[in-house]
């Protein structure tokens, strides 16, 4: 016979049956305060973790992280052409240049001053030295002078930085 089958008279009946409900209600509340633990840690975990998540940033934090905006490419044509004398020899030197800004109403402020942009630019590039620009150093040195050139010439007419960089995309020496 099971256990649960036994007549009510016989002892140690009745004490079964009140173990196995006791039993039953112990592992109840054990899942129950497992769950409520678990339930708790996570809700701690969360609070934690997004401690003044919930708040917004101030207004001087969102002022004092600019924006960079994507980088706008203006090329200069036709290409540069300027002609060195050489230990005698007559040379040429051509340049294809390209602005790189970030602001396209102000390059196209720069636009109108278009002449003399490009008078100061191959004035710059017939001063040179053809030994000089011979070399990937003397290269980068009249890149650096070209964009100090232009940034010069754009804050003088327009008020602003307009030029980050002055790039060179063609650049040939005979």
């Amino acid at each position: 016979m099971a256990k649960n089958e036994l007549p009510p008279g016989i002892p140690g009946a009745e004490a079964d049956g009140a173990a196995g409900k006791g039993k039953g209600k112990l592992i109840i509340i054990i899942v129950v305060a497992l769950v409520l633990a678990i339930g708790l840690s996570v809700g701690g975990t969360l609070m934690f973790l997004n401690k003044g998540g919930d708040e917004a940033p101030p207004a001087e934090a969102v002022a004092a992280a600019p924006v960079r905006q994507p980088a706008i490419y203006q090329e200069l044509a036709p290409a540069f052409v300027v002609n060195f004398n050489h230990n005698g020899r007559q040379r040429y030197m051509q340049v294809t240049l390209s602005l790189m800004s970030r602001d396209q109403l102000a390059l196209d402020e720069l636009k109108v001053h278009m002449p003399l942009l490009r008078n100061r630019l191959v004035m710059l590039f017939s001063s040179q030295d053809f030994a000089t620009l011979a070399s990937p150093d003397g290269k980068e040195a009249l890149r650096q002078q070209a964009t100090a050139s232009v940034q010069e010439l754009a804050q003088k007419e327009t008020g602003k930085l307009v030029v980050e960089q002055v790039l060179f995309t063609n650049f040939v020496l005979q």
